[in-house]
């Protein structure tokens, strides 16, 4: 049976190497690899993994309408930092 294919370029690379390396003809790697590839045992089907979804909420005395302010304090202490860092660096 004739008939055309379109290949992957990883794929057509991987059979002209094979050709070369074997040997033999782009038909016969590709038949080759057709009858093992359509021989083998499918795999076994697994169950679907399921992730079972549930509310973590907060810690204690976590107050999720300051987190803004919470990452503006976080924020500020490292441009501080930085600040530190630099008047070091000219002193020294």
């Amino acid at each position: 049976m004739r008939t055309t294919l379109t290949l992957d370029p990883d794929v057509a690379r991987t059979l002209k190497a094979r050709t070369a390396a074997q040997g033999v003809t782009l038909k016969q790697v590709v038949n080759d690899a057709l009858r093992r590839g359509l021989s083998a045992e499918p795999k076994t089907k697994r169950k679907p993994f399921r992730v079972m979804a549930r509310s973590l909420g907060l810690r204690p005395g976590i107050d999720p309408n300051k987190m803004n302010q919470l990452a503006d304090e976080l924020e500020d202490q490292a441009i501080l930092a930085v600040m530190k860092r630099y008047e070091r660096s000219k002193r020294g």
